[in-house]
Order: structure tokens, then C-alpha cells, then sequence
């Protein structure tokens, strides 16, 4: 008997009674007194002046450790409580106090940073050789190389204080409007009110006049609110861009550059090789929009459907096609997802008053994740949930290493998750009977081809480009609106007949300030994770081991060193890009051979 599983996430196993919970309460008070002993160790910290100081070295960081599994595990438990139900007052609540903790965190933590830059070269390389540190000394290399970015102590301290109810507050707020945001939509005559998470998966509703009416009451409640969107947005740029300039950075990518573990050259020659090669893409979405029967697609049909026998995936549907995939390429992948299915760590439900989006957080106390998406029953849906999963795989993958070697960038994290996607998207294809739902396969398939290299190289763009205006002064909401049109244009290379201009407004990524620019990470994730699939194709199942290797290495290794040491390759160089590029191009071509063979 087939195992029927759960479409809501248990998360009392992990603290009983959500935002009233009182083991959470006494989880964050214990938080909060091993954050002060944590305090009490960085204040006493002094530079290290001779190898005996490696015991005191690694039994702060042991404490550090300690620390932070703390905080991601109350932090990740409220973000989902955030999620779940964008009416959670409470739960809202908790997340300020969390994030004020993890503030003094960073505090003590860039002490300790600072201190640790102002050891003498000889006796650092001496700690970084001993028993005790000589695992750490990829990170213990980057921390001191952060703060030699960084300004002093006190003035850093200064900053994440303040971040906390400033820079922080505002992508809060970004969350609260979001939530708040109720579309009243008349599909099949019927009048529904949806949440914008619920609203935005009708992109790919099969009928036109539902696609373009959700668009255009999103459009409608992006246009009422632009104010409030282009105040926030302008807020964390300018916190951003100032702080950047007191510590002397030049460059608005220096951050996510250095967040990414990458260089200059490699993000040139992505998005390089990318723009040229981006011909075969706008064929396919012209031949799209002759096949919808217009002269131009309009933004609003880029995930329509193209033929009537897409399939409908049932939750439990979804989940069987994934393990049966996930099964193809390795056991370890297929028995860790279906352990995933089967306790509840998925929040897939398709209700009101959840955050639109996806993602996977990680609970590191009880070696668990938590993955949330609202789950409708297309096939994008179901390669969704295959992406989230990679992610928490990649987390399951680095159980065995130190917590504080776990701490791997967006760009590689994103790896792992596009290869998941990969596994059941071209598994799919392959498998496919029927031609009309080859095609529908192929299409679910270029529909990611042209988020990564075209939606996400318009979203590098317009930030971009808005940073650069941002630093003369506050940007309008109508000039917003501009840059984001100019970037579409060029981004998906005029392959549409109309574009998004308060797209700005509806993306969570442009607001998120954890992480900034984030989108080319995506792009990143999408190709390097090819180039793995590719490999993994040449080998066969016996191909799991390597690619868990690969995945362990991804907290302790550049970009550059990963894909030299496992893929022997060098990704400052377009030629790496073009080979991920050419797979989809192949996508392409099958794709409009299919079609003009059913013309």
C-alpha cells in the first residue's frame, strides 16, 4: 500500500504550540544566555600572538558553533511560523527578537574577526597548522580576510546594531505589505480571493483570459502600493550603498562577489556567454506566441501552457514522479527524499495567507529542513519541489562535517537544487510516450532555460543599473518602472512584445537583505549543475559518491577551486558557460521539431 503523504509540514515535532510555544520560549532564553557567554569569551579575546593560542582559538569557536545552531534553529522554525500564515502577529514578533540576537552575534563575531586579522603572518600560518584549527582554516581565512574589508570594530558595531530596526526592518516590511495583499480573482465564473502567492501560480493557468487578468490585478496592486514599494527598496539600497562607502568599496558587486566565494572574471564570462547565445531562446518564444496564435508574447503568456495535454500532477503524484527519478540517479537521493516526504517537512498546501514563493531552511539542532512552496499541480510546481529538495539534500550531504565548515555560498547552494530539478525534468522528457506531452516536458524544461538566462540576467540588470542611480540620489517609481522595462528588453534580447514594469516591485529577491543581488547565483547554480549532470550521465549511478564529495567541498572552497578539484574545469572562461548553454540549446531545437512536426 502506497504511503499517502502529508501537504502540511509538522512543526510541532520541532517546537509544540507555533508562535506560543513555550519550549520555544525557553530555546531562545537559553539562546540568549549561551550568546552571553559567547559575548564574554570575544570581549576577553586578544590578538593571537603565539601558537598556544590555538586551544583558546578553537574553544571559542566551539562556542560560536554552538551559537549559531542555536539561532538558525529558532530563526529557520519562525520563518516558517512567517510563512505558513502572513497573520501571524506573533510570529512576527519572535523574528525581530531573533534578529536582534543574531545581531549581537554578528557583534562578538567581527571582534573576534578583527582580532584575529591583526595576528602576524607567521603566527597565524603556525594556529592554521595546528591539530586543533587546521580544519577550519578555509574559514578562519575568509574571516580574517572579511575583516581586513571591514571598518573598525566599533564602527562595524555601529552598523548591525542599527541594521537590525533599519536595513533589516525594511525587508520586513517588504513581507508585511506583501502578506497583506488580497486579489480578488472571477475564474470560471466564480469570484475567489487570493493570496499573490496563489495569484502568481495562475501564470500558467491553460486558459489566456486567466493569465492575462491575474497579471493585470497584480499589476493593479503592485501600481497602488509603488510608493510604499519604491520608499522600501530605495531604503535598503541606501543603507546599503552607504555602508559600502564608509568601508571604501567601489563596486556594488564587491559583496556578493566576495558572499559567493567567485571573482569578477567568472560572473563576466557567464553572463558573456550567455548573451550570446540567446537566439535560440527568443526563437522558441516566438514560436511560442505563433502558437497561442499573437504576433508577439506578452509577459504575461511566458508560462502558458502550449498544448492542451499538460498534465495535472496530484500532490501525492508529484512526489512518487520525483522519488521514481530521484531512484534513477542514486539511492542515498531517493531514500533522503522520501524521508522528507514521509515526516512532514513539506509545506506544499494550496491556501490563503501563505508567503508566495519557495524555499528550504534548514533546522541544524535536529539535523531536519523545512521546505515551503504552494503546490498547485503543474509540472513547474513538481520541478519546484524536486529543487527544494536538492537543497535540503545538499544539507543532509554535509552532516557529517563541522557546523562551521557547513556554511557554503547562494551560487553553489543553488547547484544542488537545479540538479534535483535536472534529474526529474530531463528523466521526464525522455521517458515521455505521447508526443504532445514530450512537449509539454520540453517546454516546462525551456520555461527554466529562460528564467535563468533571460529573466534573471533582466533582474542583474535593473539592480544593477538602480544602484548606479541610487547612489545620485533617490530613484522614482516611475523611473523604477523605466529600468526595469530597459532591462526586459535587453534581457530577453526583444523576444517580447510587452514586459513587467513593476516586476521591481513584485520580486521578494530585490528586498531580501541577507544576501544581495540575489540572482546570478540562480544562473550559476543552473550551468555549474549541468555540467555536473552531464557527468553524472557519463557514469551512471556509481556517480552519487563523487557528487556528495563535491557537495561537502562547497563550504571550504572557492568557485574556481570546486570546479577545478571536481569537474577539472575553469570557469573564468566563457568556453565552461557555452557547454551548460549548448544542452539547452538541444532542448530547443527538440522542442520546435516537435511542434512544426504536429503543424
Amino acid at each position: 500500500m502506497t504511503v499517502k503523504f502529508p501537504e502540511v509540514w509538522d512543526l510541532d515535532v520541532l517546537f509544540p504550540g507555533g508562535s506560543d510555544s513555550k519550549d520555544l520560549r525557553v530555546h531562545i532564553d537559553n539562546t540568549e544566555s549561551a550568546l552571553k557567554e559567547f559575548e564574554r569569551m570575544s570581549q576577553s579575546f586578544e590578538v593571537p600572538a603565539s601558537l598556544e593560542d590555538a586551544s583558546r582559538i578553537a574553544d571559542l569557536l566551539e562556542q560560536a558553533k554552538k551559537v549559531m545552531q542555536q539561532l538558525n534553529q529558532a530563526g529557520s522554525f519562525i520563518g516558517c511560523l512567517m510563512a505558513q500564515n502572513t497573520e501571524d502577529k506573533k510570529a512576527a514578533i519572535l523574528q525581530s527578537e531573533a534578529s536582534a540576537l543574531n545581531a549581537e552575534f554578528q557583534t562578538s563575531l567581527q571582534k573576534i574577526q578583527q582580532q584575529l586579522a591583526k595576528a602576524e603572518d607567521g603566527v597565524w600560518n603556525e594556529l592554521l597548522a595546528s591539530e586543533s584549527l587546521k580544519d577550519f582554516s578555509f574559514v578562519l581565512n575568509e574571516w580574517r580576510k572579511e575583516a581586513n574589508m571591514l571598518l573598525s570594530e566599533k564602527e562595524e558595531n555601529i552598523i548591525t546594531a542599527l541594521s537590525t530596526d533599519g536595513y533589516h526592518g525594511w525587508s520586513q516590511l517588504y513581507d508585511m505589505l506583501v502578506g497583506e495583499i488580497k486579489i480578488k480573482m472571477v475564474i470560471e465564473g466564480k469570484e475567489k480571493i487570493l493570496s499573490v502567492g496563489q495569484t502568481n501560480n495562475l501564470s500558467s493557468h491553460a486558459e489566456a483570459a486567466v493569465r492575462q487578468q491575474s497579471y493585470e490585478k497584480l499589476e493593479e496592486a503592485w501600481t497602488e502600493k509603488e510608493e510604499f514599494f519604491a520608499k522600501t527598496l530605495n531604503s535598503i539600497a541606501g543603507f546599503r550603498l552607504e555602508v559600502y562607502k564608509k568601508r571604501g568599496w567601489k563596486s556594488v558587486l564587491q559583496e556578493p562577489l566576495h558572499i559567493n566565494r567567485m571573482k569578477q572574471e567568472t560572473l563576466d564570462a557567464m553572463w558573456g556567454a550567455i548573451s550570446k547565445n540567446k537566439q535560440p531562446f527568443v526563437n522558441y518564444l516566438n514560436k511560442k506566441a505563433e502558437i497561442l496564435g499573437k504576433d508577439g508574447l506578452d509577459w504575461f503568456d511566458v508560462d502558458a501552457p502550449v498544448t492542451e495535454s499538460t498534465q495535472h500532477f496530484s500532490y501525492q503524484e508529484g512526489a512518487e514522479f520525483i522519488l521514481e527519478h530521484f531512484g534513477k540517479f542514486g539511492p542515498e537521493l531517493q531514500q533522503f527524499a522520501v524521508q522528507a516526504f514521509e515526516r512532514g517537512w513539506i509545506e506544499a498546501e494550496d491556501r490563503p495567507n501563505k508567503r508566495p514563493g519557495g524555499f528550504c531552511t534548514g533546522l541544524p539542532m535536529t539535523d531536519e529542513s523545512r521546505i515551503f512552496m504552494t503546490y498547485s499541480g503543474t509540472m513547474s510546481n513538481v520541478a519546484t519541489l524536486a529543487h527544494e529538495l536538492g537543497h535540503a539534500f545538499h544539507t543532509y550531504a554535509l552532516r557529517p562535517v563541522h557546523p562551521l565548515n557547513r556554511s557554503y555560498a547562494m551560487n553553489v547552494a543553488e547547484t544542488a537544487s537545479t540538479f534535483a530539478e535536472m534529474i526529474v525534468a530531463d528523466a521526464a522528457v525522455k521517458n515521455a510516450q505521447a508526443k504532445e506531452e514530450k512537449i509539454a516536458l520540453l517546454e516546462d524544461k525551456l520555461q527554466r532555460s529562460v528564467a535563468f538566462f533571460m529573466n534573471i540576467h533582466a533582474r542583474f540588470l535593473f539592480e544593477t543599473r538602480f544602484y548606479e542611480e541610487r547612489k545620485k540620489g533617490v530613484v522614482s517609481s516611475a523611473r523604477l518602472n523605466e529600468l526595469m522595462e530597459d532591462a526586459q528588453k535587453e534581457g530577453f534580447a526583444g523576444g517580447l512584445k510587452s514586459t513587467h514594469p513593476h516586476f521591481w516591485a513584485s520580486k521578494l529577491h530585490f528586498y531580501i537583505t541577507d544576501v544581495p543581488f540575489y540572482n546570478f547565483p540562480y544562473t550559476f547554480g543552473y550551468l555549474f549543475s549541468l555540467s555536473i549532470y552531464a557527468k553524472a550521465l557519463e557514469e551512471g549511478s556509481g556517480f552519487e559518491e563523487k557528487y556528495t564529495a563535491l557537495l561537502r567541498d562547497t563550504a571550504i572552497m572557492t568557485a574556481e577551486d570546486l570546479a577545478l578539484k571536481h569537474l577539472d574545469e575553469d570557469i573564468t572562461q566563457e568556453a565552461f558557460w557555452e557547454k551548460g548553454i549548448a544542452l539547452c540549446v538541444k532542448d530547443a531545437e527538440e522542442f520546435n521539431a516537435l511542434i512544426s512536426s504536429v503543424e
